[in-house]
């Protein structure tokens, strides 16, 4: 069974940077595609990256790219979302996910099987 815990989620300034954690208490975590998605208030959730199973591709939406990087230790059962140059707009609950499959999409929310509880992520002017 899969159980996934977000963590480093915190209050920062516009700018800074911080590291998101995920970890995985079962013992499949490099059978799965790992994804992040954040949701703001009023807003749908949305795609932000993803790492595949060996951690050889990587994917991230445009609003993140050279910002954001993902990445994966299976040896660890977790994934990172390392996250730079904060903007306002960042500011959401972030969310990892797992997706089984080996079809479908790595940026459609529909795709993935099972959800962290997220990490509130705030970014200050």
């Amino acid at each position: 069974q899969v159980q996934l815990v977000e963590s480093g989620g915190r209050l920062v300034q516009a700018g800074g940077s911080l590291r998101l954690s995920c970890a995985d208490s079962g013992h499949t975590f490099s059978r799965y595609v790992m994804g992040w998605f954040r949701q703001a208030p009023g807003k749908e959730r949305e795609f932000v990256a993803a790492i595949s199973q060996t951690g050889d591709s990587t994917y991230y939406s445009d609003s993140v790219k050279g910002r954001f990087t993902v990445s994966r230790d299976n040896a660890k059962n977790t994934v990172y979302l390392q996250i730079s140059s904060l903007k306002p707009e960042d500011t959401a609950v972030y969310s990892c996910a797992a997706k089984l499959r080996t079809v479908g999409s790595e940026y459609s929310v529909g795709e993935y099987d099972y959800w962290g509880q997220g990490t509130q992520v705030t970014v200050t002017s």
